[in-house]
């Protein structure tokens, strides 16, 4: 990669807590079943330690805030119901009036004595600026035709020093996606040729990192083949392994540079499951993602509430699959009630429906982020 070195090293100290989560692991199965190495020996902190199973299924859940921290947000952010939010600032509002809002939630959160709040916003330059008055100034096409890596790092920086400033930790960029002739993400893309995506989209990233905002791979395992948008109607998408696997090079460049995200699309892709949408779907999150590329980091669906998954699910049901499927966050971006989804989850668990060692896994890799972007 051709980002700044200074730029690189801020990112890989950003994204290790979220790649570390196997380390975390093995650590807590040694204080629950191994002697220690010596009588004085302190063990460590057990990170799982008072963990009920509503916070294992509350840090799951993202759900939208237009702008404003609601009685009802406040009131999930206190008991636990969420874990985090997507921001989707009304037109004319100001910044700080935001950051205060998102303060608010902070706030309320701590109150009840949960972890701070992932804050997300989707900011990826050109049509999709939340805050379209604020960086990136260039949009994804442009600084791919420039094909300048170190100019993408420094949009990162500047888009992830201002969406700091308003209380956001998540930037749900860049695009990752090769779009194909006909593709509805064309117009998102940094370029139809995967190199430059790959150079472009991952220094994009490291900039963000560099901030202390979170980049996020999306929309894996690739939306470059589909012709029909997702967030308008359910999407399948034909093609071959092989085809899809070539355009996933810049989903591995990332990953190999430690991105600390990856979104998974909500299309259905028949070469890897006839069955699901690829968020919820184990043979693309834990097959394809986790398992072939080697991704350790956080897992984030789509919008569940999209019709593409809508269409034949219910908020609470389409939570359930995709964390089944090995998703970490799941996002309902289109103002779903969070209590009747935490709900469904909580159930899925005590029944065991979900496995509570992947819901333990899910929820230390959430906190090892939540750490990685807080400073702590």
């Amino acid at each position: 990669m051709s980002a700044q070195p200074e730029h690189v090293y801020r990112r890989r100290r950003v994204a290790a807590a979220a790649a570390a989560v196997a380390v975390v692991l093995v650590v807590v199965l040694v204080i629950r079943g191994c002697p220690g190495s010596g009588e004085d020996a302190a063990p460590a902190p057990d990170p799982l330690a008072g963990v009920t199973d509503a916070r294992l299924a509350g840090q799951r859940l993202m759900v939208r805030m237009s702008g404003r921290a609601t009685p009802a947000l406040e009131r999930a952010a206190r008991h636990g119901l969420i874990g985090g939010v997507i921001c989707f600032p009304p037109s004319g509002v100001a910044p700080a009036d935001v950051s205060a809002e998102v303060e608010r939630l902070q706030r309320a959160a701590a109150s009840g004595g949960n972890p701070p709040l992932l804050v997300a916003v989707d900011q990826e330059g050109g049509e999709v600026k939340r805050f379209p008055d604020a960086a990136p100034q260039r949009s994804p096409a442009q600084l791919g035709d420039d094909g300048d890596a170190t100019a993408a790092a420094a949009e990162g920086t500047d888009t992830g020093e201002f969406l700091a400033g308003v209380g956001a930790n998540v930037d749900l960029a860049p695009v990752l996606d090769v779009p194909a002739p006909g593709s509805f993400m064309a117009s998102r893309a940094f370029s139809d040729e995967a190199d430059v995506v790959a150079d472009v989209g991952v220094s994009f990233a490291d900039g963000l990192a560099a901030a202390g905002v979170a980049a996020t791979a999306k929309h894996f395992p690739g939306l470059g083949l589909a012709t029909v948008n997702t967030d308008l109607a359910p999407s399948a998408v034909d093609a071959s392994r092989s085809q899809l696997r070539a355009g996933m090079e810049p989903f591995e460049a990332a990953i190999a540079a430690g991105i600390g995200l990856v979104m998974v699309s909500n299309a259905a892709y028949s070469a890897f499951d006839a069955d699901a949408p690829a968020g919820l779907s184990p043979r693309v999150v834990e097959g394809e993602l986790r398992g072939r590329l080697g991704f350790e980091g956080v897992v984030i669906t789509d919008d569940l509430q999209a019709p593409a998954i809508a269409a034949t699910l219910p908020a609470p049901e389409a939570g359930v699959e995709a964390a089944r499927a090995g998703s970490d966050v799941l996002l309902f971006a289109s103002g779903a009630d969070p209590a009747p989804i935490h709900e469904r989850l909580l159930d899925a668990l005590q029944r065991g429906l979900l496995d509570r060692g992947a819901m333990e896994e899910s929820y230390l890799r959430i906190s090892n982020l939540k750490a990685a972007v807080s400073g702590s």
